[in-house]
This record gives C-alpha cells, structure tokens and sequence, in this order.
C-alpha cells in the first residue's frame, strides 16, 4: 500500500485473540498500528512475531484510564470476552466496556478519527427470536452473572450512538457472534478451546446441558475480514451489524465432530446448564451481505481442524 494511504490505527485489546489477527492483517495491508493492552486476558505470545515491524507499536496500558494518542482510526476490541474471565471480576469488566468506550470515545471525538466498537452477540441475551437479527432489542437478564458484560456491551453501544448524535463522532458497531481459531486462549472456557484441548489430552468432554443448546461458529479469518470491511463502509452506515456464521451447530455434534477430527478417545459428560446460559444463537446476516458484501468463507470443519493443529503445537510441543 502507498504511505499516502497509509492509516494509523489504534487497536485496543491488540494481544487478544481476534486483536491480534486484526492487527496482523492490518499490518500486512501496509498500515501503522498502535497496539494497546493491559494483559489482563490478552497474551504477548499473540503478538510477539510483531514486534521487530518498525510499522507495529506495543503500549501496555488500561483503557478505564485516559489515553492520549494520536490515530487516524480505533478499532476498540478490549474486554474480557468469555465468561469465565469476565465474570472473575465482573466489576472490572464493566468498567472497561462503559469507561473504556467513554475513553476512547473521547480520542475518537479529539482526533476525528473513525472509531469501531466489538459488540457482541450477548446483547440479545437468551433470544425469543430466531434467528436473530439487528432489529431484535434483546432479551437479557440484567442482574445475572452474565450481566456484566451483556449489559457492559448494551451501554458501550448506547454510547457510540449518543457520541455520534451529539458529538458527530464516525461510528462502526459490530455484535461479534461466536468465533474461535488459532491464538484462543487454552484456559478461556469457551466451548470450541474447551473441547479440542480434553480431547487432544483425552479427557471427558464436558458439555453444559444436555447439549442441543446450539451456536454457531465463524474461523477468525472471517471475522478479521468483516470487521476490517466495516470500518471501511460508507460513513453513513453505522451498524450495528451482526457478525457471525450462519451455519448454526448443537453442542454435540460440536463434540462429536471435535472428538472424530482429533481421533480422540474421549468421552463426553453431561454437567448442569450455567445460569442464564442462551439455548440457542444463530444471526441473521442479510444485512452484512447487503452493506459490506460479507460472509463467511470458511467451513467448520476446515477451520476446526486448523484450530486443532495451533492447540496440538501449543500443548505438545
């Protein structure tokens, strides 16, 4: 890419698992990237083949404080984004989802550069509709265990509108479905790393429920590629917009498919179904198709058994 077109973009949650495949691509698009994280559930592993990029910048930094920097545009992924780390500290989390998009806000508004925010999924809670599009306002428990970042994600999009009404500030908001791939973090309790790590060990598989609870699942190559075409739509389209594979999978046959990909001898066990927990989950992503000419690519079980081979490196090697 020329320097004339050249961008610098400020990712928040850079070391995270899609910040870190964000800022990859982004780099290799030619542009300069500040990558900033507090560590808090992001890795430098991630990031550390980055590093020696003259055109890649690491600041380790908390985004409930201010940040003063100069960007062309914001890409603000930071939160814990799996329940077992966002619950850990659920005060926490939402502070980082209302301060933290108060803060960047803020840069975004002094600087005028043109900001997205990693939305989520969660903001339909346990969903009456099926599957679920932009429209639907939600269906969330606002005290639960789940609320701290389901409710934390309400707001930061509460936020982007109300910045750009009052304050004109450039908005993107994407609501990120389930997404998984290499770099997921071993210990995050997320369904995909949860079952291809017992079955690469040959533990019992452990599924909440009795599994025909459904998801569905987009490889991180995908994401990257939606959200990138998102910050690069026309200034009038806003989002939010839906994210996601609309392949939906049960819980078993999720299993079931992990357990056959890594001829493990696992056995899957049956636990109780967390509080709050959605059944089912599956976006409508008519309008993604329509505004950025997006759709997922990749199949599950290619994008599994790439997921597999990072995980097998990871543990055994």
């Amino acid at each position: 890419m020329s320097r004339l077109f050249s961008k610098r973009i400020l990712v928040t949650g850079g070391a995270g698992f899609i910040g870190s495949h964000l800022c990859e691509k982004l780099l290799n698009e030619g542009h300069e990237i500040l990558c900033v994280d507090n560590f808090y559930t992001g890795r430098r592993a991630n990031i550390a083949h980055l590093l020696s990029n003259p055109n890649f910048e690491l600041m380790r930094h908390d985004i409930t404080f201010p940040l003063y920097v100069e960007v062309d545009e914001i890409y603000h992924l930071a939160c814990p984004a799996s329940p077992v780390h966002y619950q850990f500290d659920p005060v926490q989390t939402i502070k980082t989802a209302v301060h933290g998009s108060i803060n960047m806000l803020g840069l975004a508004k002094r600087t005028k550069a043109k900001i997205l925010l990693a939305s989520t999924s969660e903001v339909y809670g346990d969903p009456t509709v099926h599957p679920q599009p932009e429209t639907y306002w939600g269906n969330v428990n606002p005290i639960g265990p789940r609320a701290c970042y389901d409710e934390g994600k309400r707001c930061a999009e509460t936020l982007f509108f109300d910045y750009h009404r009052q304050h004109k500030v450039r908005i993107k908001i994407a609501r990120i479905f389930n997404t998984y791939g290499p770099r997921m973090h071993p210990d995050d309790g997320r369904v995909v790393s949860n079952f291809i790590v017992q079955a690469l060990k040959g533990e019992d598989i452990t599924i909440y429920g009795d599994g025909n609870q459904t998801r569905s699942f987009c490889y991180i190559d995908d994401m990257v590629d939606g959200l990138i075409k998102l910050m690069n739509s026309a200034d009038d389209f806003t989002g939010p917009v839906n994210l996601g594979n609309p392949v939906e999978v049960s819980i078993l046959t999720l299993a079931e498919k992990i357990i056959e990909l890594t001829s493990s001898k696992s056995k899957i066990v049956f636990k109780p179904l967390p509080a709050d927990d959605p059944k089912r989950r599956q976006p409508d992503i008519t309008l993604a198709k329509q505004k950025l000419n997006w759709q997922p690519l990749t199949s599950l079980e290619e994008g599994l058994l790439k997921t597999i081979d990072y995980f097998r490196i990871l543990l055994f090697y």
